[in-house]
């Protein structure tokens, strides 16, 4: 069993404690179901950078990424460098991220946010609305054709737009139907961690024009981007790159203004 195996195996039973505590309800009675989301796909469309930036303490490629920021000081960190959208990790065990994260996220800044989980149920989706996502991320390596459908459309019911990520050619053909907004290649292969940008650069023709393409991991330099830009990428997500700094607003602020 793969790290990626694992992840959904705990997660899955992760949603069935949380759907016997918390009803759906509850979810439903929070303040942002009544909010209008923010267009990450729009905001990317017309920015000349394309950076969606990322919050994440720790991956189980890296132990520790970063402990020691509030999740104010780097979203808003963030905003203030001209990000596109900000990609905040929710997973607790392999990312040490939260829900409240979100949440505290969204009290600090007014760009689009992503809630970045490996989502295999509606309720996630739910979860998200309820702590003022903007958007959801959906994996196709974990996903079947009807589950991406399914939960896709329950996405758009509620206003939230849907980044699918897929990896392989394979991954992208089973994908695609017109309840994504966003197609996202991540440079990582979640079965081994190996990262390469050619992955981004081989499946670039193969995405029809009418999503965003947005380019995932791996993306360290202005360089990377500038090499991604004319394969039609108006997406780049950068996580650890600024979270391993001192600063990460500060990080994220130099390294768009070079682009």
């Amino acid at each position: 069993m793969n790290i990626l195996d694992k992840i959904i195996v705990d997660k899955k039973r992760e949603v069935i404690l949380k759907k016997s505590i918390i009803p759906v309800s509850q979810l439903e009675a929070s303040v942002f179901f009544e909010k209008r989301t923010i267009s990450l796909s729009d905001n990317l469309r017309n920015s000349n950078s394309g950076i969606i930036a990322e919050h994440k303490r720790r991956s189980p490629s890296k132990a520790e990424i970063n402990y020691s920021f509030t999740v104010e000081e780097v979203t808003k960190g963030y905003e203030n460098a001209g990000a596109c959208g900000i990609s905040v990790l929710t997973d607790g065990k392999y990312f040490g991220g939260s829900l409240d994260d979100l949440l505290l996220a969204r009290a600090a800044v007014n760009i689009p946010l992503l809630r970045k989980e490996f989502i295999v149920d509606e309720y996630q989706i739910l979860e998200a609305k309820a702590h003022g996502a903007d958007l959801i991320l959906l994996i196709a390596a974990v996903l079947t054709r009807e589950e991406i459908k399914s939960l896709s459309e329950f996405s758009k019911s509620l206003g939230l737009e849907v980044l699918l990520e897929v990896h392989n050619q394979e991954e992208l053909e089973k994908s695609i139907m017109p309840t994504l907004d966003m197609i996202g290649v991540n440079n990582r292969n979640l079965k081994t961690f190996e990262v390469s940008l050619d992955f981004s650069k081989q499946l670039a023709a193969q995405i029809p024009d009418d999503f965003v393409k947005v380019s995932e991991s791996g993306i360290s330099s202005v360089e990377a981007i500038n090499e991604l830009k004319p394969f039609g990428y108006k997406g780049f997500l950068i996580g650890e790159n600024f979270m391993k700094t001192d600063n990460a607003g500060k990080a994220a602020m130099e390294f768009i203004s070079k682009l």
